[in-house]
């Protein structure tokens, strides 16, 4: 069986290590766990990794996250992976930090990245793992908030939650969205 999980985020060393860029995060870490590299692909840096006899295609949209719908679309139909075996990484401000909800559907909720997924997929019926960042930042300033690196005291507990994020990528794949769900959400 083959999975796609799409991480998203902003290329570029500006982008590295802000909030906005956790779905790379993760991806990176599931990565160096498992001994393979990225390499440039069509509209994504891709690898992929073996997991309990699935396929798992991992892919950082090069498209920037607002248009990270073309990317996701183009490997789907590329690698010939069913919707329902797509997971889509990214950070969620209505999410409290540290908290992480996988979900089967839903809304867009704000996220630009989402939004141009489902405009490219035609429907919001795909599995989504929410990153909660929290939403700790004046009015009107939210991009500098997502665009932001995280703060110190967050530094302290983000590999044990990338950690966390990365073993429900493979959950998701061995046993399932439902199980998955069962099993880690916050």
């Amino acid at each position: 069986m083959k999975y796609l999980i799409a991480g998203l985020g902003n290329i570029g060393v500006e982008y590295a290590a802000t909030r906005h860029n956790i779905g790379f995060m993760v991806l990176d870490a599931l990565a160096k766990e498992h001994g393979v590299t990225f390499d440039s692909g069509r509209h994504a840096f891709y690898t992929i990794i073996k997991h309990k006899s699935r396929v798992i295609y991992c892919i950082k949209p090069t498209t920037y996250m607002n248009l990270s719908g073309k990317a996701v679309s183009h490997w789907l139909n590329a690698e010939k992976i069913p919707q329902e075996n797509l997971l889509v990484v990214m950070d969620d401000l209505a999410i409290p930090f540290g908290k992480l909800r996988l979900r089967k559907k839903g809304s867009a909720a704000g996220h630009n990245g989402l939004k141009d997924i489902e405009l490219k997929l035609g429907n919001n019926q795909y599995n989504r793992l929410r990153f909660g960042i929290g939403d700790d930042y004046p009015r009107g300033r939210q991009v500098d908030y997502v665009l932001g690196a995280f703060w110190e005291d967050e530094k302290i507990e983000l590999p044990t939650l990338i950690k966390k994020a990365s073993n429900m990528v493979l959950s998701f794949a061995a046993i399932g969205a439902d199980r998955t769900m069962n099993q880690f959400n916050d």
